[in-house]
């Protein structure tokens, strides 16, 4: 799996970029069309997965650390953007007072949390595959930072599972499981397979299929494309 892993990484992280940015435009035109707020959080959540993506891919051609900027803002994105899978399953449980301000409470709580994390990170250039990148240096970076990262990578996956059963059963939707449960089972299969050096082209599946069945579940509930 190794082998397989090092050989696909680059050009599948391409393949990922441009269907990520997919994904991106037709939420963008979704939303213009019928004005779905799960549809606009998860055209927002995607804009930080494909920025993710095309940032990773382009460590395949460039050194990162000639513009270590560009960098810091993949996991500013991800501090600040990930926290909207709470947003999504307020909108999805369609949660009335107060307990939708309590989540919207929280999501905010995170995002700064996030964007606080961002900036503490330690980066180093880790280079994988053929790709550098810029990564967290264990050690280096403040223990709180590492333990908001993984707040936000399973924190916010598995209460979205817990809302994709609920949803499931009230509405006949399975999507938000979907997404949720292949965003936390990509995240997993890395370490689980003894290669948790990949674990960021791993997830990235998981982070592909993870906006495109959040897009199909508020299709499925709006019942309509456009």
């Amino acid at each position: 799996m190794t082998q397989f892993l090092e050989a696909s990484c680059l050009p599948v992280i391409w393949v990922i970029a441009v269907l990520e940015l997919v994904i991106l435009a037709f939420s963008i035109f979704r939303y213009v069309k019928t004005k779905s707020v799960i549809t606009l959080l998860t055209a927002c959540i995607t804009f930080g997965l494909f920025y993710d993506a095309l940032i990773i891919a382009l460590g395949g051609f460039v050194d990162p650390s000639a513009a270590p900027f560009i960098s810091r803002l993949r996991f500013v994105s991800h501090g600040l953007l990930i926290p909207l899978l709470f947003p999504v399953c307020v909108h999805a449980m369609d949660l009335k007072k107060p307990w939708n301000l309590i989540i919207y409470g929280v999501t905010g709580v995170l995002m700064v949390a996030g964007l606080a994390e961002a900036i503490a990170t330690k980066l180093d250039v880790v280079t994988i595959a053929g790709i550098a990148r810029m990564a967290s240096v264990k050690g280096v970076t403040p223990k709180w930072a590492e333990t908001i990262s993984s707040i936000l990578s399973f924190g916010t996956v598995i209460p979205m599972m817990a809302a994709g059963i609920y949803v499931w059963i009230k509405q006949k939707n399975p999507f938000l499981f979907l997404s949720g449960f292949l965003m936390f089972a990509f995240s997993a299969l890395g370490p689980a397979t003894g290669n948790a050096q990949f674990i960021f082209y791993i997830s990235m599946y998981g982070e592909l299929l993870m906006v495109a069945f959040m897009l199909l579940y508020a299709i499925k509930k709006e019942k309509k494309w456009f």
